[in-house]
């Protein structure tokens, strides 16, 4: 087999024939994708509640919403090799696994079993998030950012539900927050169920060096690092955002109820976003504008928050807006700035590995700078020159393909007006 005509994972992919195994395929990477948040977002809410319990100290009980993003940063760049020695949907089906796991040993009554079922959830979303990107770019390559968005829309719907159902949930049920985070096993189990029909599509093999040198990491090429700062830059605000900015309503006048319901807002407009970016960009030939637009956008709501706080259901829907459509085209550059579906998963690795560094961090800075500076000016400053600099890396992650291990640029064989139903 020559150079050329290597294609993901060594072997031809066996995509799904007729109808109804491609709709079977997309229903399982749409309920894949609903698992990739709530054990992580449902969290957030229960945190006061968790730490009185269990008698944590702040900053260890902070760890909760940290060690996922840092299980990201360091499993990303190893899925595309995992995944071409035992083939992409057997690894996604054992990453669901290890996230059922993980779901169930959160149950165990002692703050190990908290900790280290939180562990083992940041290791499995780690793979789904390296992961569907992949699957789409080979299996749908004329409808990466149409899936994307589909897929980003689940994500985020069922992350904000997790988020408002959270304290409901465990005043009500038996067990308290432990069944309010460990409900989600049943939505894990299903993803379990319904990806096993995929186990007979993969591929694995025992990678070769060239198999090996295919599946590096772009490190030398422009364009990664722009797609890379972009997921990385739009990540550090999402997350500081979720984190943060119900604190900051709160200082500028706002209840603690109310700025409960105002970041649901926020999460709430990035959904409905979400679903709008595929037909701002039907007839694009590349995404250089509105991926433009959706940061500048972004940039408003923080200079709208450092001069006008107390508008604060403005600010609101003008993040949300601007969040909802970046994290879209974050996931929509995994595949339409690769040529295949092997620099797909190397360039998704490698963005996603230093992008959830730069959210693990973002909070913790903020929070810093909100401390050493006794005021919210220069941590939302911080935000302004994040924004800009995404601004920057949107001109250039909008349009281009990532060479191929070899050096190759190759011809794009798919119209990047893919977003088109």
């Amino acid at each position: 087999m020559s150079k050329e005509r290597f294609i993901l994972f060594s072997l031809p992919p066996k995509r799904p024939t007729g109808r109804s195994g491609r709709a079977l395929l997309v229903w399982g990477l749409l309920v894949v994708a609903a698992n990739l948040r709530p054990s992580l977002t449902g969290v957030g809410p229960l945190l006061d509640r968790v730490q009185a319990d269990l008698e944590l100290a702040p900053a260890v009980a902070g760890l909760l919403s940290t060690l996922p993003l840092l299980a990201f940063a360091v499993i990303s760049p190893m899925v595309p090799r995992l995944a071409a020695r035992w083939g992409p949907e057997r690894l996604l089906w054992g990453a669901l696994v290890v996230l059922t796991l993980g779901i169930a040993v959160r149950w165990v009554p002692a703050a190990i079993g908290l900790f280290a079922g939180t562990v083992l959830i940041g290791a499995g979303v780690a793979v789904g998030n390296v992961l569907l990107p992949t699957l789409i770019k080979r299996d749908f390559p004329t409808r990466v950012g149409l899936l994307t968005s589909a897929y980003a829309t689940v994500m985020g719907a069922v992350a904000a539900m997790a988020s408002g159902v959270a304290v409901p949930m465990s005043q009500l049920a038996p067990g308290g927050w432990r069944t309010a985070l460990g409900c989600w096993i049943v939505l894990a189990l299903v993803a379990v169920v319904l990806w096993l029909p995929q186990l007979r599509t993969s591929q694995p093999t025992q990678p070769t060096s060239e198999a090996i040198r295919r599946h590096r990491l772009p490190w030398g090429s422009a364009l990664a690092w722009a797609v890379t700062a972009f997921m990385g830059l739009q990540s550090l605000g999402f997350y500081v955002v979720v984190t943060w900015l119900p604190q900051v309503f709160q200082d500028s006048g706002v209840s603690a109820a109310a700025a409960g319901w105002l970041l649901f807002v926020f999460q709430a407009v990035a959904v409905s976003t979400s679903l709008a970016v595929p037909a701002a960009l039907r007839w694009a030939r590349d995404q250089r504008a509105v991926a433009t637009v959706s940061s500048v956008v972004l940039l408003a709501g923080y200079l709208g928050l450092l001069v006008v706080p107390g508008w604060a259901l403005l600010w609101s829907v003008v993040l949300g807006l601007g969040g909802g459509a970046c994290l879209v085209l974050a996931l929509a550059f995994l595949g339409l700035r690769a040529h295949d579906a092997t620099v797909a998963g190397a360039l998704s690795a490698m963005a996603q590995s230093i992008g959830y560094l730069l959210a693990a961090a973002g909070p913790v800075i903020f929070g810093l700078l909100r401390t050493i500076s006794s005021g919210w000016q220069a941590p939302i400053l911080l935000l302004c020159v994040a924004a800009v600099g995404q601004v920057i890396a949107a001109m250039a992650a909008g349009r281009g393909t990532v060479p191929t291990a070899d050096g190759r640029v190759p011809d794009r064989s798919v119209d990047e007006r893919d977003m088109a139903p």
